[in-house]
This record gives C-alpha cells, structure tokens and sequence, in this order.
C-alpha cells in the first residue's frame, strides 16, 4: 500500500511540470477527481489523482493556475485513461476542455465482461479483485478546504493506486478471454461530447412533473426551461436555485400574463419576481402563439400479447444460456423489458450494441427471424444452428 508520505503532493507549476515529463512515457495512467457542485452549475474541480505503476500524485488545481501540461498528458491520444464510473470526471473534463478525453477505460463498464454485478462500486470492486478494504471517512469531505491532511491525501490516493492494480489484472483477464476488444465501442461511448452538453433549448425533457402538461402549458414550459437553464449555466449557479421545478411547472400550467399574477405563485421568490418577472410574463407569452415542440418517442412501452410474451420467456431463456455459458450475470445481458422491445422490432437499445449484442443480441435477432431452432438434450435446452 502506497503511504500518503509516498504520495506525490503537486501544487507548484516547477512540480507539475515535472511530473508531466515523468507521465509523457506512460502508455496509460489512473485518473480520478475530487469536486464539489453543492453551489454551482458546473462541478468545481479540486483535486486530480493520477497513478502509474510507479508513481502516484495528488494534483493541487485550486494552487495551480495553469494546468495546460496536465491536460495535454490527459487528452494526449497515445495514453489511456483508466477511471472507475467516469462519466462525472469525464464531465469536468468536458467543460474545462470543451471536448471528454480519449481514449477511456471504464473499469466499471469492463468489469460486467467478467461477471461482476451492474454498476459495481469502486470500493466494492477493490474488495472483491484485490481483498482489500477501502475507508470511506472522507466520503462526503469538502475537498475545496486547504490544507488537506495526510488522510486524506491518502483516501485520495487510494482510488487512483487501487485502480491502477485492478486496471492491469482486468486487462491481463480480458485478454485471456479474449474480451479486451469488446469494450471499444462502449468507451468509445464514453468519450462522445453528446453526452456531456447540456443544451437549454432541451431542458424542459429533464423538469419533474413537466410530462404532465399539454398544448401552451407544455409551450411555456419548453420557454422557461430553456431561459432558466441559460441563467443557471451564465450565473454557474445550481438551477434550482434559480427557478424550482415545482415553481417552473406551476409557472407553466397557469401561465401568467402579469407581474401581479406571476407573483401569485407559489413557492416563487420574491426576488426572482422583482428582477425576472417581467421576462418570465413574456416568455408566457410568446409561447402562447407556437405549439409546443413534442415528446420525443422513448419507445412507451406496449403491453405484450400472449404470443409475444411466449417469445419473451423464451429468450430469457437464452439470455440465462449465455449468461451461464460465459460466466455473465444474465441481469446485466438484458431485462425483460429489452426482451419486449426486441419483439417489437426496437433495436436502439443496450442490448444490440456492443459486446451484448456479440454475446446473445444477434443470438435472439436469428431466433426472431426464425433462422434459429431450439431442442432439449439430456434434461437442457440447446440451441441448434
């Protein structure tokens, strides 16, 4: 185990530029954050660990006003970056960048090709692959306070130093399985800029309660996301203090046409009313005159007929094959509700891209398409091609 005096702590730029030298050889490093977003829109970046097999550093951003040759090692193509449920570091990164880093290795994502549970957690995962027992005291600590003690220096380098250990055992296991290359399409995901902007004019997708409205409600609901998640993202402050969303639905469903009327609703602060009220009435509206943009097809799910679900059982059945085959938790193959999708001819979904559709995506396909049979030999169901 690495000790927190062994711990590289780096927040002068001589010392950056020094271990980014040291990085410039590496051909992947373990990568994890620290931040906080309690009290803005954007997450506040407060501190990066990095591991290698032969060094491990807690990089200081809050000391460093430059951090230009860490990111050129970050999103340097020719190293990767292992990180365990990275879509949230993946987003700092997106927004101090413009663009997530590449290439990716998600040990969470890879650790289902092994038969781990969906969603692992890291300190369950350092458990059950190495034995090892994480502390989880600074869990919830505020990592924006200086100085940090040695503690938690160490707290923080454990979920880079680990990591770099279960990176190199995943990999060696993967290969001999010959599943390392499966995972490409699903960090290739990862690392699309699409699912890191949050784009205003869709907001109103994301508002509670806003599915309930139609016609100019549903109008002035789109209106009012859109300026509300503009103001958030310009002000950096958490949406919900700008506009709640029990607020903004109610704004929507009465649609006030007047500053007397807006400030009648309820839950609405007086100071939003003062500064923003005559905005807000106008958004009101305007949407009043253009039909509201529709709810994009989610694929509603449809009540199966008798037939189909036969179908469904029959296919879970195959899943549970492939899952006991290839030593894979079924959960993690597909749901019955994917199954149902499938049957009605959905194919944008999980379960048809990537390593699951190689394990039983196209397996089902062929049954579907009646190019599949089904026997039973000594007590079991096979699958005859």
């Amino acid at each position: 185990m690495t000790s927190a005096s062994n711990v590289l702590y780096i927040d002068t730029p001589a010392s950056l530029d020094a271990f980014c030298q040291q990085l410039g050889t590496a051909a992947w490093i373990a990568l994890d954050t620290e931040f906080l977003r309690e009290k803005t829109y954007y997450p506040k970046l407060c501190l990066l660990q990095i591991a290698t097999p032969e060094t491990v550093a807690c990089i200081d951003p809050l000391a460093l006003e430059d951090l230009s040759p860490l990111l050129a090692i970050i999103y340097d193509e020719g190293i990767t970056k292992v990180m365990h449920s990275g879509r949230q570091d993946m987003e700092i990164f997106f927004h101090i960048h413009g663009r997530p880093p590449s290439p990716v290795f998600d040990t969470q994502i890879a650790a289902l090709l092994l038969g781990y549970a969906d969603q692992i957690g890291y300190a369950n995962l350092v458990k059950e692959m190495l034995g090892i027992e994480l502390d989880k005291l600074h869990t919830r600590a505020d990592w924006s306070v200086r100085p940090l003690s040695a503690d938690q220096l160490q707290y923080a380098a454990d979920d880079v130093v680990y990591l770099a250990d279960i990176y190199q055992k995943m990999t060696a296991q993967l290969a001999a399985m010959g599943r390392l290359a499966w995972l490409a399409e699903d960090f290739e995901r990862l690392a699309s800029p699409d699912l890191y902007g949050n784009p205003p004019e869709l907001a109103w997708l994301k508002v509670k309660g806003g599915n309930r409205l139609k016609g100019a409600s549903l109008s002035a609901l789109q209106a009012l996301a859109k300026w509300r998640e503009a103001t958030a993202q310009r002000k950096d402050r958490p949406k919900g203090w700008i506009l709640r969303d029990d607020a903004l639905v109610d704004i929507a469903r009465h649609r006030p046409l007047s500053i007397e009327a807006l400030g009648k609703i309820r839950g609405l602060s007086e100071g939003l009313a003062r500064n923003s009220g005559k905005v807000l009435v106008e958004l009101v509206r305007e949407a009043a005159d253009r039909p509201p943009v529709p709810f994009p097809d989610t694929g509603k799910r449809i009540k199966p007929s008798p037939d189909q679900n036969v179908l469904v059982d029959v296919m879970m059945a195959l899943v549970r094959m492939s899952g006991e085959q290839n030593d894979l938790n079924p959960a993690v193959l597909a749901s019955r509700k994917q199954l149902e999708q499938l049957v009605h001819g959905e194919t944008d979904i999980s379960l048809m891209q990537g390593w699951r559709k190689k394990f039983v995506g196209e397996q089902l396909a062929r049954f579907l398409h009646g190019d599949l049979n089904l026997s039973v030999a000594d007590g079991r169901l096979v699958v005859i091609n």
